[in-house]
Formats: structure tokens, C-alpha cells, sequence
């Protein structure tokens, strides 16, 4: 009667193992909603942006120089994107490894523990990715309202 109590009170172990980066899976999730929210938000900018371009409305240098610093944010939201999603990734390789190696009785420790911080760095490429794209979003911001400002003075 040991042996089967035994198995459960393991499995209930590992289970409780694999909650933490479950958690982190969640929060990732999380990340990358916002990150596509905002990749499609600019995604929709670029294109209304290149719409005006092709009829030739408005101030085209202002424009084109507009649709490099998007395209820009562009590459740096799916930089993070793809950073966050194998940080994703790596977790769920972790978590099945935890219950592969409980119920095979294998000595994976190391590897899993390997696999978790490679997915914690891949987190943290990814959010200094889109930190980056915050600040250029931002800079971009203060310059048109800094153009904005000069235009205003005129």
C-alpha cells in the first residue's frame, strides 16, 4: 500500500515543482498580449502612414521619416515577440521535463535547471527589447511635439 501512496505523494511533488514556472508562463502570456496590442497599433499606423505617401498628402519628409522610426518599432516589437515566445517555449520544455524525468526516475536536475534560466535570459531579452522600443516610441513622440511646438511658433 506504500508503493501507490508513494507515486501520488511524488507526482503531487513534482506538480508542485512545476507551478512556479506556470506562473511565469502566465506572465509571459500576459507580456505578450500587450506586445502584439502594441505591434498591431503601430502596424496600423505604418499602413494609414504609407496610404497618405502613395496620394501624396501632407508633408512627406515629415511622413517618411515617421514610417523609418515605425518601422524600426516594428522590428523591435518582434524581436521581443519572438524572444518572449521562446522564453514561452523553454518553460513548457521545462515543465515536461520535470514529469518525464519524476515518472522515468531520471536525473534531468541540471538540465531542467539549465532550461529555466535560459528561459529567464530569453525573458530578459525580451524585455530590454521592448524597452527599447518604449524609448524609441517616446523619443518619437517628444520630437513631432517638438516640431509641433516650432510650427506653432511661426
Amino acid at each position: 500500500m506504500a508503493g501507490p501512496v508513494a507515486q501520488i505523494s511524488d507526482i503531487a511533488h513534482t506538480i508542485q515543482l512545476a507551478v512556479a514556472p506556470v506562473f511565469m508562463l502566465a506572465g509571459i502570456g500576459s507580456f505578450l498580449n500587450v506586445l502584439t496590442g502594441r505591434l498591431g497599433r503601430v502596424v496600423d499606423r505604418a499602413r494609414f502612414l504609407a496610404d497618405q505617401h502613395r496620394q501624396d498628402v501632407g508633408d512627406r519628409i515629415e511622413r517618411v521619416r515617421e514610417l523609418r522610426v515605425l518601422d524600426r518599432r516594428i522590428r523591435l516589437a518582434s524581436i521581443a515577440i519572438w524572444l518572449c515566445t521562446a522564453s514561452a517555449l523553454m518553460i513548457c520544455f521545462v515543465v515536461a521535463g520535470l514529469f518525464v524525468a519524476d515518472l522515468a526516475r531520471l536525473g534531468f536536475a541540471r538540465t531542467m535547471a539549465v532550461g529555466f534560466v535560459l528561459a529567464m535570459l530569453l525573458l530578459v531579452a525580451g524585455l530590454l527589447v521592448f524597452l527599447v522600443e518604449v524609448r524609441v516610441a517616446y523619443r518619437a513622440i517628444r520630437i513631432s511635439d517638438d516640431l509641433l511646438e516650432r510650427k506653432l511658433r511661426r
